[in-house]
């Protein structure tokens, strides 16, 4: 295994070569420069894990040269800890805002110098790992789509990123809501941390407020040891409330009460506990109208629905449906260890023709039992499992109304407007004759999401 590479910059003879063999001893491999002018050199010819960086140097002064070295891409860039013999709190101050890992003062303690050097790479390192992991989350749950809906939704994802907003995402089943819920945890602060999930319609009545928060020895016939709950675990991270209209309005009150006070209180506990949690919601049911039903409560909906996300169906979307077939095959052929296949012009019709009541969930179980049951490379019509009576519907068989006729009508014709103005809501309304507000009322009954 190479050794760590280490950089000493100093104006001071002695100080680079009493730093150096403290470091050296310590199994790194150590260079050394005399000025910032060095140090930038150095850098760009060699790649250097960690920097230490005197302040007072001639010409480019350490300071100078700190921010030069922030300017480095993340992945190449070395951590910096900072030495002076003149230090004060300004100055230090100055140089954490500036990126610096740490400041020390001269004259130095081996000690001391050991022990910064190690913490210094080992907060390298996990930076770089977490990089690396956000990465692969976001390509793990990155949105398929080039749709106006699906690009809609990619700029609201973008635009919300960096918030602590709780999120209320509407969509029909399979249709990909826990694949936004992911990504907006993946693409926040809190993307490192835990994301767990709760699906409300799966826990029994009587033990889900146990499993959301938790229950203490003894408080209930099967609670034989103390347990967390779902808040509880994913403290300082995000808790996905699937399914969130199908919970009791008993529970509702106690999920209230949790986000009123960001406080929860375990089944049979005696003293509640703190936690930093963002809760994620997704339903498939349209909540105002459970509201006025008296199966949800209102202000928990105003609680959950600070930024409403949309996930249109794919039969919404049609021409995003290539994009995702030739996604799912490339993962399949992939995790199977399957070789690479390919959709004829034909499949792409066939799958292009087809309702999807089951949404992109019913895309993907497709394409995986494609890849299992058919060995042929280059996959055609023949090779799409499909229900025939789906495929040989006609259009308007799948409407029982005239009004469900209507308004589908309404809805294509509003989503080919917005496609033809970039989703642009203003010019949309004017060319349908539309005030504004109108028009948003109109997508919202028609179940379109906002696209600008």
């Amino acid at each position: 295994m190479k050794p760590r590479r280490i950089l000493v910059v100093d104006d001071e003879p002695g100080i680079r070569q009493s730093l150096g063999g403290v470091l050296e001893d310590e199994g790194y491999a150590v260079a050394a420069a005399e000025s910032g002018e060095e140090c930038l050199a150095a850098l760009a010819e060699g790649e250097f894990e960690l920097v230490f960086l005197d302040i007072w140097l001639p010409g480019m002064d350490g300071m100078e040269a700190l921010a030069r070295i922030q300017e480095v891409p993340f992945g190449e860039r070395p951590v910096v800890v900072m030495i002076s013999g003149h230090g004060s709190i300004e100055a230090a101050v100055k140089a954490t805002k500036l990126g610096a890992f740490d400041f020390l003062e001269k004259p130095l303690s081996i000690e001391k110098v050991s022990v910064v050097a190690k913490n210094a790479l080992a907060h390298r390192q996990l930076s770089l790992e977490n990089s690396r992991l956000k990465g692969d989350s976001g390509s793990r749950y990155r949105i398929i789509g080039e749709s106006v809906p699906m690009k809609a939704l990619r700029q609201q994802l973008a635009l919300m990123a960096g918030t602590n907003g709780r999120v209320l995402i509407y969509g029909e089943s399979g249709a990909g809501k826990e694949l936004v819920a992911r990504a907006i945890h993946a693409m926040s602060p809190r993307g490192g941390q835990p994301f767990v999930e709760v699906t409300c319609a799966a826990i029994p009545e009587e033990l889900i407020e146990s499993e959301l928060f938790g229950h203490g020895k003894g408080s209930l016939a099967i609670a034989h040891e103390n347990k967390a709950g779902k808040f509880e675990k994913a403290d300082g991270g995000t808790l996905f409330l699937d399914e969130v209209g199908d919970m009791s309005l008993r529970t509702q009150s106690k999920v209230l009460r949790a986000l009123e006070e960001q406080r929860i209180e375990p089944v049979g506990a005696a003293e509640s506990r703190q936690v930093d949690v963002r809760v994620v919601a997704a339903t498939n049911k349209n909540l105002e109208e459970e509201i006025e039903r008296g199966n949800f409560r209102e202000d928990l909906f105003y609680r959950l629905n600070v930024i409403p996300f949309f996930v249109p169906p794919l039969r919404d979307r049609r021409e995003d449906i290539p994009l995702l077939a030739d996604h799912f095959l490339r993962e399949f052929t992939t995790a199977y260890g399957r070789k690479p296949k390919e959709l004829a012009p034909e499949a792409y019709a066939v799958l292009a023709e087809y309702h999807w009541p089951g949404n992109v969930r019913e895309l993907k179980n497709l394409i995986e039992r494609i890849v299992i049951l058919n060995p042929q490379v280059r996959v055609d019509a023949r090779h799409i499992p499909l229900p025939a009576r789906r495929q040989t519907d006609r259009p308007l068989d799948r409407f029982a109304s005239l009004q469900e006729v209507r308004e589908a009508a309404e809805r294509d014709y509003i989503l080919k407007k917005l496609d033809e103005n970039n989703g642009n809501m203003t010019r949309t309304a004017e060319l349908l004759g539309l005030e504004r507000s109108n028009l948003y009322r109109k997508m919202k009954t028609l179940g379109i999401g906002p696209r600008e």
